[in-house]
């Protein structure tokens, strides 16, 4: 597979570029793109085979979920079954942010990407690109960290180029990235929220919602 390298200057990515990447994901591709944390997996994800594909690349195990992101709270609406009371109030603190919050989904993802109960974990990034490009889309995008299952993260695009030159359709060459904690994932299913992942935003900011 030949891959093309994408190089991105700031957080901005003209009309142009972003019609190619849309086409791209649109046909089933895989991209590898930087964040605000590590460089993570992007497929479209309501594409079964997509999907497929980054188990695969990422030697996942079959049954661990995969988490996406999304454009903004109307998006959220859409593909979510129903929003739970603690949803708005969170999302409307933190989003865009590294805060990824669990509800179930709607009938419009592959089973084999999502956890227990048909339960989907969803984020809106504060990288205003990738929020544009889902929302060109029109529907939420992998955001699964760029690696081998069990690897350390990738933060720099030459380490990530050296990953997976030759096995992805795009690499988006964003330099080096912030690095740092992924971002906390707190599950609102069930009766009582709960954080399933310390990381970038603390306990300490959400106890005034969980409690």
């Amino acid at each position: 597979m030949k891959t093309k390298i994408l190089k991105m200057e700031g957080e901005n990515i003209g009309p142009e570029p972003l019609v190619m990447i849309s086409d791209i994901l649109d046909g089933d591709g895989v991209m590898a793109y930087p964040t605000e944390t590590f460089y993570g997996l992007g497929v479209l994800a309501l594409s079964e085979k997509a999907i497929e594909k980054v188990y695969r690349l990422k030697e996942r195990e079959r049954g661990k979920p995969l988490s996406v992101i999304i454009a903004d709270l109307a998006m959220a609406e859409k593909i979510a079954v129903s929003l739970p009371p603690l949803f708005r109030p969170l999302a409307g603190e933190f989003w865009p942010g590294p805060l990824t919050l669990v509800v179930q989904a709607k009938p419009l993802f592959p089973s084999n990407m999502l956890g227990r109960d048909r339960s989907l974990a969803m984020r809106v990034p504060a990288v205003s690109w990738l929020r544009a490009l889902v929302r060109h889309l029109g529907a939420p995008i992998t955001a699964t960290s760029a690696n081998i299952s069990g690897q350390r993260e990738i933060s720099t695009s030459d380490d990530v180029i050296a990953a997976f030159q030759g096995t992805v359709d795009l690499i988006i060459d964003g330099g080096r990235t912030p690095g740092g904690r992924p971002s906390t994932i707190v599950d609102l299913t069930g009766a009582r929220p709960l954080i399933l992942r310390a990381g970038a935003v603390p306990a300490s900011a959400l106890r005034k919602y969980l409690s």
